[in-house]
């Protein structure tokens, strides 16, 4: 299990205890590929994920938000 960080514009639409499924991405960029992971029904996007870091698993649960300078992160823990 890893924690991975999300940003939520919005209250409310995740809690802790929550479980997500989420989609994966892609993104080829001058380093490499990139993968980012959005907990669906697109409540939450993560940041750049490099190739090596990919996960295994799209479920996740809800371990803590946070708000941060007007801004909502997530964080799930990811099998």
């Amino acid at each position: 299990m890893r924690d991975i960080e999300f940003r939520m514009e919005r209250p409310d639409l995740l809690k802790p205890g929550d479980e997500a499924e989420m989609t994966e991405s892609v993104l080829d960029t001058l380093s490499g590929k990139m993968y980012y992971y959005t907990i669906e029904p697109a409540l939450a996007m993560s940041g750049n994920i490099p190739a090596k870091q990919r996960l295994h698993s799209l479920h996740c649960r809800i371990k803590d938000v946070k708000l941060e300078n007007s801004v909502y992160t997530v964080i799930a823990e990811c099998e």
